[in-house]
């Protein structure tokens, strides 16, 4: 699904140009694969010497986000700078900005890390989106729980910055249950949120060049396990057309409203009558696009490079239905009362029909941490989810 513009493109950063990353992990070292394989040379600005992408790149500035000797020693290495990861300070972004393109710029990415912001957004663009986020209110004191509507509760209590995969939130029933979690979260700002009917999850990944054009790809469907992204589906089972459309069309007029520039990534919750809610953003490739690597022609993280490199964006047709899983640290491990690790059974996983590994480099295997994913590509979506499971049993994930 394409939407167009007829506004001039800026000049392009053609290779081998440098390209500029601000975070070293695994989304950052699939930005500048993709990146080295158009012929672009990459530069990672990172704290950590030990990082995935900082093992992929030729140049590692190693430097806090918000080291200023660090920021211009990547905006001196590079034609365009763009983010791994939302949590990059806005100030930082904004400060590169001076001296060198930046995709995504410093206000959308800010509009993403706070979640206020981010229902504000939401709420704004409703009449050009079509969508609302769920109902909602902001928890500063401890005043504010006892002015909760009745109609609040259940809800879900997140902190309004640094949350992600599942972190920083709390389930709650009652009014004394949140005023248990906002103190067990050092009573900072929250966010309370009602829990709706959901039937299930689907993301939209889209992208928007400098000249206004925008892509937006196949809907993916999502299943989580303890807050952790677990599958991606695509085509998603359980998605119908009509929805399809609404959750794009959204979409679209929301990475517009934004003047966005880059890769963004949008959850929805579908409810069981049908409506769709919009839950949050991410201004950056998405663990949900990672099946776009191997089922579509053009990548998330190639997208990503042709959209800061002010180049046409790329064709997103999905040529195989596809299924991802999460590889957490958890399948190094026997049990869970073993702590010593083994390698998984890659060799048996890669000989599965369809199986594509991605694993990430990370020293040290830990539970819960991400350290890689398998897509599994087929001519049937049937066939791509029975080899998914299959994978699983031999990973000692439960299916």
């Amino acid at each position: 699904m394409n939407s167009k513009s007829t506004s001039p493109l800026l000049p392009a950063a053609n290779p081998p140009a440098w390209l500029g990353v601000m975070g070293g992990g695994q989304l950052g070292r699939m930005f500048a694969q993709a990146a080295q394989s158009m012929g672009y040379q990459v530069a990672v600005l990172e704290p950590s010497d030990a990082c995935p992408a900082g093992q992929v790149a030729q140049r590692l500035v190693h430097a806090g986000y918000g080291d200023l000797d660090g920021l211009d020693a990547l905006a001196a290495q590079c034609l365009a700078v763009t983010t791994e990861f939302e949590n990059v300070p806005a100030d930082s972004l904004s400060r590169l900005a001076e001296r060198v393109f930046v995709a995504p710029n410093a206000h959308g990415v800010s509009v993403a890390q706070d979640r206020i912001a981010e229902k504000r957004f939401f709420v704004d663009c409703a009449p050009k989106s079509g969508v609302l986020p769920a109902p909602h209110m902001v928890i500063a004191t401890q005043l504010d729980i006892d002015g909760i509507a009745d109609d609040l509760l259940p809800g879900i209590l997140k902190t309004v910055r640094m949350g992600y995969d599942g972190k920083g939130q709390y389930r709650v029933r009652t009014r004394d249950e949140v005023r248990a979690a906002f103190a067990e979260m050092g009573e900072v700002t929250c966010l309370l949120e009602k829990m709706l009917p959901l039937a299930y999850e689907v993301s939209v990944l889209t992208a928007r060049g400098v000249d206004g054009a925008s892509v937006v790809y196949p809907i993916a469907e999502n299943v989580h396990r303890d807050g952790v992204l677990f599958t991606t589906t695509v085509p998603g089972p359980n998605v119908s057309d009509d929805c399809a459309a609404r959750a794009q069309r959204a979409a679209q007029a929301m990475v517009a409203e934004l003047g966005y520039v880059g890769v963004l990534c949008i959850e929805f919750f579908v409810l069981e009558d049908g409506s769709l809610v919009v839950n949050e953003m991410a201004p950056r490739p998405h663990n949900s696009g990672h099946y776009t690597m191997d089922a579509c022609v053009t990548s998330q993280f190639a997208q990503q490079v042709r959209a800061m490199a002010r180049l046409p964006l790329g064709e997103v047709h999905q040529h195989s239905p596809a299924v991802m899983l999460n590889i957490l640290g958890d399948a190094w491990f026997d049990s869970d009362e073993t702590d010593t690790p083994r390698e998984p059974a890659w060799d048996r996983i890669l000989a599965l029909p369809g199986a594509c590994l991605h694993l990430y480099g990370k020293d040290e295997p830990r539970r819960g941490r991400k350290m890689g994913h398998l897509t599994f590509i087929a001519a049937t979506l049937q066939e791509a989810q029975q080899r998914l499971r299959d994978a699983c049993l031999i990973l000692g994930i439960a299916p």
